[in-house]
This record gives structure tokens, sequence and C-alpha cells, in this order.
């Protein structure tokens, strides 16, 4: 398999060491989006929504959007499994993951952030914007999550950690108050520890600049 992948996409970074903790083979394949790389006649022939990540399958056959890709992988691979099998425990699971993926994630990455500085908002207001989202999203990511168990839902990390470790990532990188935070924190810690989620950080990367 492809993954097309840039080293600081938090999306990339889910799919990354989704397909590490489940021991499946794949071929990085940058995407500089700082460049304008997924704007290209090349990458839209891949992804029309010129984003990342998107994974080519052995057969040629395309995905896009992490979750969905995600969603695929829990489907075809599920072990490790990422997601529980008791409805109600999965449907928790996957609101946790959502309040990152659809809450926080969209309104901050870089399209919208370009957007926002285009507008004629200063570095200043942008950076602003993302620490706002931010810690809205992880109070209530926090309230989301057990108290009781080493990661966000059980003994080993599972989608919501996925979706985690990359936001926790953006906000460092932002400067984002992470003091009301200790329990994510200690999850990220704890992901982070874990060799096939440290082969995804963004710094492992090949085109990490």
């Amino acid at each position: 398999m492809k993954l097309y992948s840039y080293w600081r996409s938090t999306t990339s970074l889910r799919l990354r060491a989704a397909l590490n903790l489940k021991g499946l083979a794949h071929e990085i394949v940058p995407v500089d989006l700082v460049a304008g790389d997924q704007r290209s006649e090349a990458y839209r022939a891949v992804n029309p929504g010129q984003g990342v990540p998107a994974l080519v399958l052995d057969d040629g056959t395309v995905l896009t959007q992490s979750m969905a890709i995600l969603d695929y992988l829990e489907t075809v691979h599920p072990q490790p499994p990422l997601l529980p099998q008791d409805p109600v425990a999965r449907a928790h699971v996957k609101a946790a993951a959502d309040q990152i993926a659809l809450d926080i994630h969209p309104v901050n990455n870089l399209k919208v952030i370009n957007r926002l500085r285009s507008m004629g908002h200063s570095q200043d207001e942008a950076v602003a914007w993302m620490n706002h989202w931010m810690t809205e999203g992880f109070t209530a990511f926090q309230a989301l999550i057990r108290a009781d168990t080493p990661f966000c839902f059980s003994d080993a990390p599972g989608l919501a950690d996925l979706c985690l470790v990359g936001q926790l990532y953006n906000a460092r990188r932002w400067g984002c108050d992470l003091a009301p935070f200790a329990r994510l924190v200690e999850i990220d810690r704890r992901c982070q520890g874990i060799d096939a989620i440290a082969r995804a950080m963004p710094e492992a990367q090949p085109d990490a600049t």
C-alpha cells in the first residue's frame, strides 16, 4: 500500500499510527502541503479533495479521508482492535474521536488558517483562533473519556488515542495551554512510549524538515 502523507499532518499521523499498530506494510509518499503539492494535477488525480492522507491499496483502489480509511482498516484488519465490539462502548469511543476529528481539526487545518490570513488576520490572531478551538475541544474530550484506564478507554490505545496524539502535537506547536489537561498529556506520553506510535510521529517521517 501507498500512504500519501505530510509529516506534520495530524490526519496523516492517525493513519501512520494505525498502519503501524496493525503491522500493515506501506510506503510513505510525501505530499508537501506548504509547497502546494496537493494542488498539482498529478495529486488531484489521486485525491480530488487535495488533502492528505490518501491510501492506495494493493489493487490500486484509492481511499481518502482519515476517518473513513481508519474505518476500512478496522473492518478489514480488525487486530489489534482500535474500537470495542460492544455497540454502546464503540459509540462512546467514536464520539470522543470525532470531538477531535470533526470539531477541532476542521477549523484549525492549514487551508482554514491560510484563508484567515488572506482575509487580513495576523499570525497572532490565527494562533489565538487555533488555541481557542483546541481548548474548547480538549475540555469536551477530557470529559468524554474514561478516568480509570491507562489510555482513553482501555488498557491499549484505540481510535480516540490516535486522534488525541496528533492534536496534542499541534497544541504544543502553537503554544496551547495544556495545564488543564493533565490526563490527556499523560495518555499522550503513554502512547508515544509505544514504538508503533513513536514511528508515526512527525519528526520520524522521511519528509520531516
